[in-house]
């Protein structure tokens, strides 16, 4: 594995970090495979939350236009074999049962609108922007794009970013819910890393209820959504953290969870 992304776990946090600043942070076939390697060790690693960030001035400009290009007499198979090794990734990612921040410090388009809106939170800085991308050379949403959109903002305005093309600056982002806050650059990371090292600290096995609980929502009914709350709250309501948890508050002192 090269190092066009980089791994490191910090106060019980894995810090996942695109790191081909040079090029914006493209998604090639190489960094395809970096991410699926990055993304299994965090899989693995006895982490509290993952933490998504990048180098440079630009998050993700989305897949790598001069590598389809080169191939361009055989784009169906290349863009094929990429996603059948990105989309279980993306899976993973969106499936880790622990909060997942990312930090997004610059534009971001095409694919790396789903590595940025895969979190559960998303913190940018006042100078990013988001484009779509596809329409502008004849493709369609990948890596969860579409999804991740049409939760955040609604199928109306989704199709209307994704179709127009048009740059959506950090403001706008935040009132349309694609971003839940907004730093200033030189304060962006550290603020990621504070909520991340925060949650990382908290009751994990809660975390991981709420994660999945909002995740469902919208597939399930009441009925159902009330059932999945009852056996959530239930095991939570056997571990230590629980016990811990309220103890402490009778206690009036900071409650010490346990991971997993």
């Amino acid at each position: 594995m090269s190092d066009l992304v980089l791994w490191e776990v910090r106060n019980g946090v894995g810090h996942m970090v695109l790191n081909q600043p040079e090029r914006g942070n493209v998604i090639s076939t190489a960094m395809a495979h970096n991410l699926k390697a990055v993304v299994g060790r965090a899989c693995n690693t006895d982490i509290g939350a993952l933490l998504i960030s990048a180098s440079g001035k630009q998050f993700c400009v989305g897949g790598d236009i001069s590598e389809f290009g080169e191939h361009r007499e055989r784009l169906a198979p290349l863009i094929g074999a990429m996603l059948d090794l990105l989309n279980p990734v993306m899976h993973q990612l969106a499936s880790l049962p622990l909060p997942v921040i990312s930090a997004v410090q610059g534009p971001v388009g095409g694919g790396g609108i789903g590595l940025a809106l895969c979190a559960d939170l998303v913190l940018a800085s006042r100078h990013m922007f988001l484009r779509g991308g596809y329409s502008a050379i004849g493709l369609s949403p990948d890596l969860g794009v579409s999804g991740y959109l049409t939760r955040r903002a609604g199928a109306a305005r989704a199709k209307y970013i994704l179709m127009s093309n048009r740059a959506v600056a950090a403001e706008d982002c935040l009132r349309m819910g694609l971003v839940d806050e907004l730093h200033e650059p030189e304060q962006l990371l550290a603020a990621a890393t504070a909520l991340a090292e925060e949650l990382a600290g908290g009751p994990t096995n809660s975390l991981a209820g709420i994660k999945s609980l909002c995740d469902s929502a919208h597939r399930q009914d009441l009925q159902q959504q009330l059932g999945a709350e009852r056996e959530a709250m239930l095991g939570c309501a056997r571990s230590g953290n629980s016990l811990e948890g309220v103890t402490a508050f009778l206690q009036k002192r900071k409650p010490v969870f346990q991971r997993r």
